[in-house]
């Protein structure tokens, strides 16, 4: 595989991770008292407060990694929320629907991890950053 193979593979695993959050974000929006509704059933305190977490991550850090900015914690946090998700709310695993959504969260998480470990790739904000923080250094001196 070319360099440029390794950059197109990384910046469509990004997308293609982060338009699922960016979707459920935006579901999530459409319908917020079914969403705190099902919070609260879940057991889970504050469910207005866990409602806007969610959007946060789902649509905001969504949003960021499909984009590739601040792509490593991004991606570390995204992890933690859907491990934190597969725990709180699919926990039931006795119900093979919950059981299947349980371990789609958890190769979601492992999938970020990977970002975590590789980062954004050459096709992302990050990237770009790095390419013009020596332009701006030599600006400075």
């Amino acid at each position: 595989m070319n360099t440029k193979s390794f950059a197109f593979s990384a910046a469509a695993g990004r997308v293609l991770i982060g338009v699922l959050f960016l979707i459920s974000g935006v579901g999530k929006l459409a319908a917020p008292a079914a969403t705190k509704a099902y919070i609260a059933a879940s057991g889970m305190p504050l469910p207005d407060l866990a409602f806007l977490g969610a959007i946060i991550v789902e649509v905001g850090f969504g949003l960021a990694l499909v984009l590739g900015y601040r792509t490593r914690l991004v991606a570390a946090v995204m992890a933690l929320f859907a491990l934190v998700t597969a725990v709180t709310f699919h926990h039931a695993l006795g119900d093979t629907n919950q059981f299947i959504h349980f371990f789609k969260n958890v190769s979601i998480a492992g999938g970020l991890l990977q970002v975590v470990a590789f980062g954004a790739g050459a096709l992302s904000l990050d990237a770009l950053r790095e390419r013009r923080q020596p332009q701006l250094r030599a600006a400075v001196l």
